[in-house]
């Protein structure tokens, strides 16, 4: 089990060009660049309170909306996250938190567990996060970023009524249980799983 698991992932397509490489054991630094400044913030949220470190640049058709290059981050975030498990022996697999932000707090819960499902149960005031960014790619983003790691994700809002603190409690819970859940134990010996495998 190494200590310096990394994921690279290098995605281009029609609609936007990614490169991005993670490290588990790092220490919440992020340099990012989606050209989406609301989701630049709330990554760097993400990868602040999970004590990852992202290099993430990415390039998309802004002109037409946000909605490709968000889903494409996600989808490549999962796929940096299922190269850096590796074979995911010596995971702790489970990571839940609750996020209290202002007057909003969800909670978070998850397995690494190669059976991708989102739960999703959060509801934002109005459309739009401040003055341009859809409240509805938060929920794409998770998408894309469960099916490529295969994790199973609840996403609970509790309550709210600030679209920016319920959208950064989101980003800063799941980068904290995702923590939680790529930590090795040193009792684990495999996968922990009754089954053998993840």
């Amino acid at each position: 089990m190494s200590s310096t698991r990394t994921g690279s992932v290098s995605r281009a397509t029609k609609e936007t060009e990614i490169q991005m490489t993670l490290a588990l054991e790092g220490s919440g630094v992020g340099e990012i660049n989606t050209g989406i400044p609301f989701f630049d913030h709330m990554l760097s949220s993400f990868t602040r309170h999970g004590f990852f470190d992202l290099d993430l640049r990415a390039r998309g058709d802004l002109e037409v909306d946000y909605h490709h290059t968000v889903e494409d981050v996600g989808i490549c975030l999962g796929e940096a996250f299922d190269r850096a498990l590796g074979t995911k022996e010596g995971i702790r697999r489970f990571g839940d938190t609750v996020v209290p932000m202002c007057e909003a707090l969800v909670s978070v819960a998850l397995d690494i567990c190669s059976r991708p499902y989102l739960i999703y149960h959060v509801t934002f005031p109005g459309p739009r996060i401040g003055t341009s960014f859809p409240a509805e790619l938060v929920e794409e983003f998770l998408q894309g970023f469960i099916r490529r790691s295969g994790i199973t994700l609840h996403v609970n809002m509790h309550y709210g009524s600030n679209s920016h603190h319920i959208a950064e409690a989101i980003f800063k819970g799941v980068g904290w249980a995702m923590s939680q859940a790529c930590a090795l134990d040193p009792r684990l010996h495999g996968v922990l799983s009754t089954k053998g495998e993840l």
